[in-house]
Order: structure tokens, then C-alpha cells, then sequence
């Protein structure tokens, strides 16, 4: 299989990730907006802030996504026509990082989520509840979208050992 073209589906798709955490980032501000703007309880109003500092965050998630891999599209072609055997080592070192960080992320993601559920039940004011549903929801989105980054990152890291010399 060609190297190039593999290496540049993999950040093409890394960039259409971060597109859908931009698009649930969107989700999440429109909501928070909505419950300024129509919310009457105590709860709805409760959501507004931790929503929006959700959406903040995936944007920043988002942007941080889009900006390490959209570059990488062009840089790969250039790596990979300067020395090609550098450029696969380095993709592989590059993805065996990624799988030991993503193994972590399906480690810390479950966690804030029970340790979040754990205050659920042991603050039920409607600001903690707002917070930690607003956390439940984000963290769960995220690890929707690294399940299937880990999945790429695999099969990737498995092609890239199958074209080494």
C-alpha cells in the first residue's frame, strides 16, 4: 500500500474528528443558550455556565485536533519524498505514543465520569447536578470519539509495521 496516501486518509480523518467535536461543541452552546433563554427552573438555569464552559472546552479540543493534524497532510508529503524510511519510523514511534496515551485517556475518562456520578448522588443541588451531568456528557462524547481514534491509530500503526523493510 502506498505509505503517503495511508498516512494522509489517517489525518484526513483526524480532521474530520475534530469537525465533530466542533459540531458537538456547537450542540452543547446552543444548548446552554437555550436554557438562558427559555429556562425557567432553578435546573435549566443551573446549566448554563457548565455547558457552556463544556462547549468551550471541545472547541479548544477541537481546535487543538485540527491544528496538530490539518498541517500534517502537506508535511507528509514533504517528509515522506525527503527520506521515506525516516518518515515510517518516525509514524510509527508517532502512533505507538498515541496508543499508550489513548490506553490512558480510557483510564481517566471513567474515572471523572464515577467520580461525577458519585456527586450526583452526594450533592443533588441543582448547580452539582448541572456540573456533573454537563462532565458525564462531555466525557462520555469524548471517549465516543477516541474509541474510534484509537481504532484508526491501530489500524494505521498496524499498516505502517506492515510496510516496514
Amino acid at each position: 500500500m502506498d505509505i503517503i496516501k495511508l498516512s494522509t486518509d489517517w489525518a484526513r480523518a483526524e480532521v474530520f474528528s475534530a469537525k465533530i467535536v466542533w459540531f458537538f461543541s456547537a450542540i452543547e452552546l446552543l444548548t446552554a443558550i437555550g436554557f438562558w433563554y427559555w429556562g425557567r427552573t432553578s435546573m435549566a438555569k443551573a446549566f448554563i455556565w457548565p455547558l457552556l464552559v463544556m462547549a468551550l472546552f471541545l472547541i479548544s479540543v477541537g481546535a487543538g485536533l485540527y491544528a496538530a493534524n490539518h498541517p500534517r497532510i502537506a508535511q507528509f508529503e514533504n517528509d515522506y519524498r525527503q527520506e521515506p524510511k525516516a518518515f515510517l519510523e518516525t509514524e510509527i514511534q508517532r502512533t505507538s505514543n498515541s496508543q499508550r496515551g489513548l490506553a490512558l485517556v480510557f483510564r481517566v475518562l471513567p474515572a471523572i465520569i464515577i467520580v461525577a456520578a458519585i456527586v450526583i448522588m452526594l450533592a443533588p443541588a441543582p448547580i452539582w447536578r448541572a456540573i456533573t451531568v454537563s462532565i458525564v456528557l462531555t466525557a462520555a462524547f469524548l471517549m465516543v470519539v477516541d474509541s474510534n481514534t484509537e481504532a484508526r491509530n491501530d489500524a494505521y500503526h498496524s499498516q505502517l509495521l506492515s510496510n516496514k523493510p
